[in-house]
C-alpha cells in the first residue's frame, strides 16, 4: 500500500512539473504531454534497466498513465497566471523527488539488492525523470548544478537500505522528512561545493 500511494503521489507531482516546464519553454501541447510523461516515468524506467527489471513492467501501469494524462490536461487548461505562479515554486519537484526516492529504494530492497544498489535506485528514481526533462527542455539539469537535491534521495535510500525503517508509518515519515529537508535546502539556498576550471586566455 505504501509503495502504491507513493507511486501515485510521485507520478502526479512529476507530471505537473514536466508539463509546467514544457509550457514555460513554449513547447506545444504534444510537447507538454511528452515532457510530463517522461518526467514521471523516466526515472523508474532507467532504474529498471540498471537493476535488471524487464522494461515491459513500465507499460503495465495503465491506471498511472491515465492519471498522468488527466493531470497534464488539467495543467494545460489552467490560466496562464496559474501556470506562471507554479513556475515560481519547486514544490512539485520536491514532492516527486521525495516520493519516488522512498518508492525506488523500497523497490530495490524488495528484491534483496545491496545497500549501494538501494541508494542508487532511490537516486535515479527520484531524480532521473527530472534530468531527462531538463535535457529535453534544453536546460542544464538543476539536479546536477544547484541546490541540494540528489543528496536527499540518496539519504532516503541509505535509511531504507540500512533497514532502519520497516513499518508503513515509518516510510511515510521518511517521505515527509525527505520532503522537509528538500524544502528547507531550497528555501535557504543550500548548495553543494563546486569546482570550476578557468579557461586559459590566449594572446
Amino acid at each position: 500500500m505504501v509503495w502504491d500511494v507513493l507511486n501515485v503521489i510521485g507520478t502526479i507531482a512529476f507530471v505537473m512539473s514536466g508539463a509546467v516546464v514544457a509550457l514555460e519553454v513554449k513547447y506545444d501541447i504534444i510537447g507538454a504531454y511528452v515532457l510530463g510523461l517522461i518526467t514521471a516515468f523516466g526515472g523508474g524506467a532507467v532504474r529498471n534497466l540498471f537493476i535488471g527489471i524487464p522494461i515491459i513492467e513500465l507499460w503495465q501501469q495503465t491506471a498511472l498513465f491515465i492519471v498522468a494524462i488527466i493531470t497534464i490536461t488539467i495543467v494545460i487548461l489552467l490560466p496562464s497566471s496559474a501556470v506562471h505562479f507554479l513556475t515560481k515554486w519547486s514544490i512539485f519537484d520536491s514532492i516527486g523527488l521525495s516520493a519516488f526516492a522512498v518508492q525506488g529504494a523500497m523497490y530495490a530492497q524488495s528484491i534483496d539488492l545491496p545497500l549501494l544498489a538501494v541508494m542508487f535506485s532511490a537516486a535515479i528514481t527520484g531524480a532521473g525523470g527530472g534530468i531527462i526533462r531538463d535535457v529535453l527542455a534544453q536546460k542544464k539539469p538543476i539536479v546536477l548544478r544547484q541546490d541540494v537535491y540528489l543528496l536527499w534521495a540518496i539519504f532516503a535510500g541509505f535509511i531504507i537500505g540500512m533497514e532502519w525503517v520497516s513499518e508503513a508509518y515509518q516510510y511515510y515519515i521518511l517521505f515527509a522528512v525527505t520532503l522537509m529537508l528538500r524544502g528547507i535546502s531550497h528555501r535557504l539556498g543550500w548548495s553543494l561545493p563546486t569546482r570550476t576550471i578557468q579557461q586559459s586566455q590566449k594572446d
